[in-house]
């Protein structure tokens, strides 16, 4: 039977879908320039992270979803995406290579994943490339009068439903000239990226003093009584939403922070990778969160919050002060602020297609690097015509949709792929195989024996029990999702699913825990692996499930959050979302050291287990 042509074909099949890419370095394949450093790094992760979101999104939380303390949303929407630029980081550390989020998939679990990850971070980049000069071109067009939409609208309209109103040829333009850019070499994109982002930092800290010395920190404690009743403000004070808007603004400030990942796309460009690019995506966060925090903490304190303009806060604020000059340097700033998004939203896509297209998942001739640029020269063109060309002719409200959810699609992965390689047997040996062979006992599943090193059992097992984690936590996402739309039986199902779901993570990452891990020399290495996996798979599956995207998070809080009397039965999901983060961070927490701790030492029946069960039933 094994000699059956099917059944060789089956198992080349298999082989080809899950074969792996070793993490050595190559050095003698390497291609592309080697030239960036930390600071370089640092500064395309916070000119990618800190775009136009920071001139609007803190107005717009503030306003109808977190009042004052929208500076909590973001400091807690920055914690949760640390946990991912953590495991970002980590496997920078592991695989200095070009591709992001592709090649480590492809060094962890497989090719076929690798692949979908692939073409996800491509449609992902190519439609926030697009939107991003969508933005900058309208806004430019405003602040001149909109001379483009009224010509381009008499004269060549488009009437076609899913299509824009008519061709935006400026957003065209504009990828097409960053595009040739970053063709150009990429020491000439990132001194002029470097320049945008500090004249963006520059604007943000004009910003933030202009804002403390006209700060008035009574507005962070008005009274229920003096907000006007057509304002809508809640209940006064600094929570007028309660923390119930500070968990709804933290899952819309979440995507703000979106866009470290483009660091990690210039493995083979910088000069240290293993050393830069960990540091640098943690950098470019902690950047991010100041600016973040200190804007939204100056824009609460010099305006009411209920006052704020959602849209464009910043402008109409200096405006209302009687500071015009103020406004016109927060005016440019944003334009710079999206030039330093759209770069970092183009960068990454050559560099993705060179690192499929070299792995021989793509066309061969993708992969070439040009010997005078140094850079992908063919696909960087080929990526600034097709974004360009979707900037416009497509409206792409839609579209953003799927960009956001492969975004969280590849964070989620990437936690995976950090988990797997945790638990990796790194030195496999012929015992290893003898016992390979064996069935694989509860007494293996629970390290009883209390191994130190993982083997291949430990492996085997360690890969099941992800698996079962992943499963758990999309099905938890979805039912959580879904109760608020049920009632009855079905709502109890899947308030049984739910609870059944919560144990199994509970039960696996408990198995997980007393599993022995690589001891491995990384030069970067985040211990907390049990909360990064938790909080990004959980938020990310959520978020997919629930929000969707950008867009979707927008126009489902706004609706939401817009009438106080259905507040607190319309924020039911959000709530208990917000309640099951606290629960998985102490409960996990307490649960994992005592894995740890079993692990060192014989189970022993003590008033451990009581204490567990305990917390669990509170």
């Amino acid at each position: 039977m094994m000699d059956d042509p099917w059944y060789k074909s089956t198992d080349s099949l298999t082989w080809a879908m899950t074969r792996k890419k070793t993490n050595s370095d190559e050095p003698g394949k390497e291609k592309l320039n080697r030239v960036l450093t930390f600071f370089d790094l640092t500064a395309l992760g916070t000119g990618s992270t800190l775009g136009c979101g920071v001139y609007v999104l803190a107005g717009a939380v503030a306003k109808s979803i977190a009042g004052p303390a929208v500076v909590l949303s973001f400091a807690i929407a920055a914690v949760v995406s640390a946990f991912s630029g953590l495991c970002y980081a980590e496997f920078a550390g592991r695989v200095p290579k070009a591709g992001s989020a592709y090649i480590y998939s492809y060094v962890a679990v497989g090719e076929f994943t690798a692949f979908v990850i692939g073409w996800n971070l491509l449609i992902e980049h190519l439609i926030g490339t697009a939107s991003v000069a969508k933005a900058m071109s309208n806004y430019c067009d405003s602040l001149l009068g909109s001379p483009q939409r009224r010509y381009m609208i008499e004269h060549f309209p488009i009437h076609i439903g899913f299509l824009a109103d008519y061709p935006d040829i400026a957003s065209f333009v504009v990828i097409v000239v960053i595009a040739l850019l970053v063709a150009w070499g990429v020491r000439e994109s990132s001194f002029t990226n470097n320049i945008f982002t500090a004249l963006n930092l520059i604007t943000v800290c004009i910003v933030i003093v202009t804002g403390f010395y006209k700060a008035n920190y009574s507005n962070w404690f008005i009274p229920k009584s003096e907000i006007p009743p057509e304002a809508k403000g809640g209940e006064g004070g600094f929570l007028p939403y309660g923390w119930v808007g500070v968990a709804a603004g933290a899952a819309k400030c979440f995507y703000g922070f979106i866009g470290f990942d483009s660091i990690a796309t210039t493995g083979e460009e910088t000069k240290n990778p293993k050393r830069d690019i960990p540091l640098a995506i943690v950098a470019s966060l902690f950047l991010s969160t100041i600016a973040y925090c200190g804007v939204a903490t100056v824009l609460t304190l010099m305006w009411p919050y209920y006052s704020q303009d959602p849209d464009a806060p910043l402008p109409a604020l200096y405006e209302n002060l009687g500071m015009p000059v103020i406004k016109i340097i927060v005016s440019g700033g944003a334009i710079f602020a999206l030039c330093t998004s759209l770069l970092g939203a183009i960068f990454p896509l050559p560099r993705i297609l060179y690192a499929m297209a070299s792995d021989g998942l793509l066309f061969k001739f993708l992969s070439n690097i040009n010997a005078t640029t140094k850079t992908p020269l063919i696909s960087t063109v080929i990526c600034g015509v097709f974004a360009g060309t979707l900037a416009t002719v497509f409206n792409l409200e839609q579209l953003i949709d799927m960009a956001s959810i492969g975004t969280l699609q590849a964070y989620t992965i990437v936690c995976i792929c950090v988990l797997i390689l945790r638990y990796t047997d790194n030195n496999p040996s012929i015992q290893d195989n003898i016992s390979k062979s064996k069935a694989i006992t509860v007494y293996t599943w629970l390290n009883l024996s209390n191994a130190k090193v993982p083997n291949s059992d430990t492996q085997f097992i360690s890969r099941a029990l992800i698996f079962i984690f992943s499963v758990c936590t999309f099905v938890f996402g979805i039912s959580l999702s879904n109760m608020e739309s049920h009632h009855g039986n079905t709502r109890n199902v899947l308030m049984i699913i739910n609870v059944i779901s919560l144990m199994v993570l509970l039960v696996t990452l408990f198995m997980l825990a007393r599993l022995p891990t690589a001891q491995e020399d990384l030069s970067f290495k985040s211990e907390e692996y049990f909360l990064m996996s938790l909080f990004s798979s959980n938020i990310c599956a959520f978020n997919t499930c629930t929000f969707g995207s950008t867009h979707t998070v927008l126009e489902h809080c706004t609706k939401r959050l817009s009438d106080d009397g259905t507040r607190v039965q319309d924020l039911d999901k959000v709530h208990r979302m917000a309640y099951m983060w606290i629960i998985d961070i102490f409960v996990l927490r307490y649960w994992s050291q005592f894995g740890r701790q079993q692990a060192k030492n014989p189970i022993k029946h003590n008033s451990n287990q009581t204490e567990i069960i305990q917390l669990i039933l509170c």
